[in-house]
Parts: C-alpha cells; structure tokens; sequence
C-alpha cells in the first residue's frame, strides 16, 4: 500500500503536457479472483487507447504515450502487492502509480490535466486512519480503512525501544515498564524501565521521552499536513509518555491498550475502526446539518450553482465542498471566471466537478467525496459552504 500527501496532489495537478491519462480501478488482493487485476487493467488501456485516437492522437503515437503502463502488465512483483485500489497517471512518457485502501470505481479519464477528485476521501482522511503500535520490543505503523490494515514501512525511525535506549542491548534481555511509587528521590509518576537478565539496568523517563521523539518525528515527516486520525496502541504506561511529546495533530484522545505484540492486524483493525468510524461519520453529518440550516433560511453562504462553486473554489472561498464522485461535468474554465459547461466532453475539457475539489481542498477547504445520492441539496452533483 503506497501513502499519498498533498504534495503527491501538488504534483500531479501541475503537471505539463499534451494529455494527462488517469486510470482507477478496484483490486484483489488475494485469491483465485487475483487474476482480475491484469484483465481489468488492460481494459482500460484498450479503453484509454480508444479515446487518444478519438482525440486525433495517431496510435504510434497513442501506444507511446501508454508504453509505461503496458511494461507495468509484466510486473509481476508489482500485481502480488495491491490494496483496495490502484490508481495510474500518465503524461508524456511518464508514469506514477499508487496502491490505495480505497476501492475504486473503473475510471478512465484523458484530459489536459489529471482527474483527482476519486482520491479526495484518503486525502481528506474520511475512511483512513493509522495505528501506531508503541510495544517494548517493536514500534510499528499501520494504515488503515474501513475494510483492511496493512503495516507501513517508515525510513529513518527507530523501530525499538530497546536498541535506541541502549547501544550495546542484548535482545535477550527483556525490559518491563512500571511507574515507580513516589519515594523522596522519583518525582510523581516518574517512568523507569527495568531490566530483567545478567545485565539489569534502569532508564529514566527522559530516555523514553527523547526516543518518542524520534518516532514522533518518522511520524511527521510521513503523515505530513494529513487529517487522518491516529490511533496510539500499546501498554497502558507508554501511550501518555507518547501523548506528551506527539505533534501530530489528530492524535486520538482514545487509544487500544494492551501489548499490540499479541494483536493480530485483524486484532488491531477490528478495535481501532470502532473507535474512528464514529468520529467520520459525526464530520460528515455535522457538516450536512450545517449545509441544510444554511440554505433553509436561504443564507447566501450555500449552494449548489456549479458556476458559483467553482469561482469560489479558484478563489478559495469555500469552506466545505461535497462533490458527487461518480459523476463528470465537463466544460471549461479560464483564469478570467470564463466557464462553459457540456453535456459531453470536448477536447480540452475538464471535470468542473474534480476542479472544484482539487482547488477547494489545495485553499484549506474540506472536501467530502460522495455517491450523488448523498449529496445534500437539490439532487445536483455538487453543494458547497461558503467561507464568506
């Protein structure tokens, strides 16, 4: 499973060239049903080829363009590590992929710029989550969503506590953390490992403390400017230690106590999602409730006027954006507010829809990525609230 940030969005929404290809689709991830993978993927370059050549691409040229994804059909590490989901963009001779825990609907879009609005719920949070195992002889980060777990690989953080506390440790030592009682030397609560074999020795809390700080920092440097939640697992003495020295602001106030050592990834993934399942759908609902009390007295400040929407978003105006991700609305917008919306797509078109997610989410906003069907407003694709 590969991690997406906002600078990922960056560069893709500033990408150069003729014509930008974007292809989604669900993925197996195990079982007889693995060989899907390829024949779905090769359906939608048969299908990306198809629309090029509408476009007036000759195919020597067409084939070029998709030359990257073909070679990736010959992968065969590539097809044995996927996600919920995998997303694929091409331009010029270039391409980057990334497998996502989010299920994809197939989706092939050739446009002048890529088509991001289907990975707006991982950027957004909603549905993804991560757990951070805090354990004496490991630390581990899992990503998570609704349906699967996976553990992510961390450059440069320490993955024990033991071996950053002490240069020379004997994995056959094995510590314990305790609080120690309040004596006239140990200040209140003050955290000491102890050390159990030929060469037992204590480590002082502000041991603990620097070595959380280093995890502390794999973790930022990760997670970025994310809104996903963090989930701290580990023994009950640990996760406050944690708490003290985290900077990640959406660190969750509950966490799963307990050794994660003895935890299965289905352990971990069952207990965490009932923790952050409430806290996405109380976002969403409370933003919807928020939505019908301002367009039930008629308040300017909402909307679902795809022209206005889309200005506001270019202007950075919208607070909250709920857009319909099953559904295109092509047409064409100019710096200058000149927009013209098509029924069907014409060369140089853009989903408007996608457009207002991406420049709505880059100023600050909130997106919610939804089935039309659960967009509120009027039955229309698009609903947003307005900052001013």
């Amino acid at each position: 499973m590969d991690s997406l940030t906002k600078d990922d969005l960056k560069t893709l929404l500033d990408a150069q060239g003729e014509w930008c290809i974007s292809l989604y689709m669900p993925t197996v991830r195990a079982g007889a049903e693995v060989q899907q993978n390829l024949i779905r993927f090769k359906n939608l370059l048969r299908v990306a080829e198809e629309r090029l050549l509408e476009l007036g691409v000759r195919r020597p040229d067409a084939n070029q363009f998709l030359a990257p994804a073909q070679r990736l059909l010959n992968n065969a590490d590539f097809w044995r590590h996927q996600s919920e989901g995998l997303a694929v963009f091409l331009v010029g001779e270039q391409m980057v992929s990334f497998r996502l825990p989010v299920e994809f609907d197939e989706l092939v879009v050739v446009s002048r710029r890529f088509h991001l609005k289907p990975l707006m719920t991982l950027l957004r949070g909603d549905g993804r989550f991560y757990v951070l195992a805090l354990s004496q002889n490991e630390v581990r980060l899992l990503e998570g969503s609704r349906n699967v777990i996976e553990e992510v690989e961390i450059e440069d953080m320490p993955t024990s506590l033991a071996e950053t506390l002490r240069p020379d440790y004997d994995p056959d030592v094995r510590f314990q953390f305790r609080v120690a009682a309040r004596s006239r030397t140990d200040g209140p609560g003050d955290a000491i490992f102890h050390g159990q074999g030929t060469t037992g020795y204590e480590v002082e809390k502000e041991q603990v403390v620097r070595y959380f700080r280093e995890v502390d920092k794999g973790i930022r440097d990760l997670l970025g400017d994310q809104r996903a939640p963090l989930i701290l697992a580990g023994v009950e003495y640990l996760l406050p230690i944690y708490r003290e020295v985290s900077s990640y602001p959406h660190l969750m106030d509950e966490g799963l106590t307990g050794n994660p050592e003895s935890l299965t990834a289905k352990d971990i993934h069952e207990r965490a999602w009932k923790l952050v399942e409430p806290l996405f759908n109380r976002d969403l609902d409370e933003q919807k409730a928020l939505y019908h009390e301002l367009a039930g007295r008629g308040d300017q400040l909402a909307s679902t006027d795809l022209k206005e929407i889309v200005r506001a978003a270019h202007d950075g105006r919208i607070a909250t954006l709920f857009v319909a991700r099953d559904v295109q609305q092509w047409g064409r917008f100019s710096p200058n507010y000149t927009l013209h919306v098509h029924l069907d797509m014409q060369p140089g078109d853009q989903d408007l829809l996608d457009l207002a997610a991406v420049q709505t989410y880059l100023n600050g906003g909130r997106v919610y990525a939804l089935e039309k069907s659960d967009i509120p407003g009027d039955g229309e694709p698009i609903a947003a609230i307005f900052r001013y």
